[in-house]
């Protein structure tokens, strides 16, 4: 089995750490015309790179996310052959792999290879970009990957506006002895309303540090919920699992 097979094969069973990855191909340079900067996931790791506000935001989509575990920047080098019939190199934008859960490896959700492109940029441009694009679907599937273009209308969602306006709570800091209490009482009634949380930890003179507190705990991952839908008084809320 060649190198490049067994780095494959580790990915896509999904238990690899960051050292199966592979290592970005092309290095993001700073620019004054572009937006560029870093993502940073999780304590001690490097940030990933990203060089448009598009971009930023779809790594803000996968840091919220608790099934993601890596997520690497220009992964590969796809070699294609364009209209004109010269030979070209076209670096995918992103490689995202996935937490292994339980059950049969069938059911673990594949590395996803993203190029992440404005939908006016693609719809003008598709004829013309074609070619890379099928030639790194055909790389993805040979490397056991998948692969998709993000556009804005996939990534600038309610979603991510809700990830925003947790992303103001993170570092807050609250008494941690309250906020065992919360997560055993939530662990213990399993699903919840924000509300009733609120209600029964805060009174109503401390109730704008309630609110705070119980965002920065979701902000945190610490208690999970539906950013796909409106954040309120009436969120559901719950203990995340790995499963």
């Amino acid at each position: 089995m060649s190198k490049l097979a067994a780095t494959a094969k580790k990915i896509s069973s999904n238990k690899c750490d960051s050292t199966d990855l592979p290592r970005s191909v092309r290095k993001i340079p700073r620019s004054y015309r572009n937006v560029t900067g870093h993502v940073f996931f999780r304590d001690g790791e490097p940030g990933v790179p990203f060089e448009s506000p598009l971009e930023k935001d779809y790594l803000l989509l996968q840091r919220f996310s608790l099934a993601v575990a890596h997520v690497v920047s220009q992964p590969c080098a796809v070699a294609f052959v364009g209209p004109s019939g010269r030979k070209y190199t076209y670096t995918p934008d992103f490689l995202v792999t996935y937490r292994h859960t339980p059950g049969s490896l069938k059911q673990q959700r594949k590395p996803l290879l993203v190029e992440v492109k404005p939908t006016a940029d693609w719809k003008a441009n598709w004829r013309e970009w074609s070619a890379k694009w099928k030639a790194a679907r055909r790389y993805a599937i040979e490397m056991g990957w998948r692969f998709t273009i993000m556009d804005d209308r996939r990534i600038r969602t309610l979603a991510l506006d809700n990830i925003k306006f947790l992303r103001r709570y993170e570092d807050l800091e609250f008494e941690e002895a309250l906020n065992l209490c919360i997560l055993e009482d939530l662990e213990e009634l399993g699903l919840i309303e924000f509300e009733y949380l609120l209600n029964k930890y805060f009174t109503p003179a401390h109730r704008a540090e309630g609110v705070a507190q119980l965002w920065s705990l979701v902000a945190n991952r610490r208690i999970e919920c539906d950013v796909c839908w409106p954040l309120n008084l009436n969120t559901e809320l719950w203990i995340p699992t790995n499963e």
